[in-house]
């Protein structure tokens, strides 16, 4: 990886507009691994200084020693986002470490793949908590610095599962609909403040998320699509590039950023044909497996992909990801 480059001034030159993502104190939510670290090197090349959250402490540390080794001025904090003074005790560490904030990205989540009758109420309750309420509380505390800041910044990362409701994923359906109500709405309102909100809708991305996610019913079932879903060429997108173009939409203020041409076409169609929609998504459920007579709960993916029934080549990409992005691996 090459080093990260120093020399970005964070504020106007003359007769240049200001960058919102460039030098500026930075908050990255699950940047430990995956999207969120993959954001956070983009910020870090940027020359801005970035604070990593996420829940455990050995995940994070290798994420800052990736990110020191390569020249970014970074630094973590580990704490449960679910916890209601968690958002004060991460702006305590953003403002010993670094001074105000400046720019928020919330991209902490949780990805519950199964059938409806093998979810729990408390999958959905934990998927809530997780992807609305954590951003929900993470902007109140974050935005008295955001008001302050020149070109204060929210980026809120939510999917195209959050305008289309895809099966076998609906705790995170769920939450990420009204994750995406969330952030459109602030938009509307903080904008007279002077603060940016950017909607990032991603369709799926290799970051070796597969092995990550938590699987119900019959755990090595699913997997098997889901991990080839997330994979694949066709189907999904190169992280890397996704996180560009993510930063490149925030720093130019745009509204919203839609990611891969499966989740464009999509969200299109949703909106404009809502019903052939719903014949298509129930089309793709009967195709998926059932949940079986004994269904199994919050079974990890790299655990799933021990009795999947699926060739290794098939995910050797976003296994190849994972390896790179810092998410558990699969030892099938």
């Amino acid at each position: 990886m090459a080093r990260l480059s120093r020399e970005h001034p964070g504020r106007a030159q003359p007769g240049r507009p200001a960058s919102r993502t460039t030098g500026r104190t930075a908050l990255v939510t699950g940047g430990s691994r995956g999207l969120g670290l993959l954001l956070a090197r983009e910020l870090a090349e940027r020359g801005c200084r970035v604070m990593l959250c996420a829940r455990d402490p050995d995940e994070l540390s290798r994420a800052q020693r990736r990110l020191a080794a390569d020249g970014a001025e970074v630094a973590s904090v580990a704490c449960d986002l679910n916890q209601l003074q968690a958002p004060q005790q991460v702006m305590a560490a953003v403002h010993e470490r670094f001074g105000p904030l400046e720019l928020l990205v919330n991209n902490a989540g949780i990805i519950q793949v199964g059938p409806f009758d093998a979810l729990r109420e408390q999958d959905f309750r934990q998927a809530m908590e997780t992807m609305l309420f954590t951003p929900l509380r993470l902007t109140r505390a974050a935005l008295p610095d955001l008001r302050r800041a020149d070109d204060g910044t929210v980026v809120n990362i939510t999917s195209v599962g959050g305008r289309i409701p895809a099966p076998h994923l609906l705790p995170y359906v769920a939450a990420k609909f009204a994750a995406t109500g969330l952030s459109q709405g602030l938009r509307a309102e903080l904008a007279e403040s002077g603060v940016s909100v950017t909607t990032a809708i991603p369709g799926l991305m290799r970051t070796g998320s597969h092995t990550a996610a938590r699987f119900h019913g019959r755990p090595a079932a699913e997997y098997s699509w889901f991990a080839a879903a997330a994979s694949l060429p066709l189907l999904s997108m190169d992280a890397g590039r996704a996180a560009r173009a993510i930063i490149r939409a925030a720093d130019r203020g745009r509204p919203e950023v839609v990611l891969t041409p499966a989740a464009w076409i999509g969200s299109r169609v949703q909106g404009l044909a809502p019903a052939t929609t719903t014949r298509m998504l129930t089309l793709a459920a009967r195709l998926l497996p059932r949940s079986g007579t004994t269904p199994r709960h919050d079974v990890q993916g790299a655990e799933a992909a021990r009795t999947a029934p699926l060739p290794s080549w098939i995910t050797i990409l976003g296994d190849r990801a994972g390896d790179r992005f810092g998410e558990p691996r699969a030892d099938t």
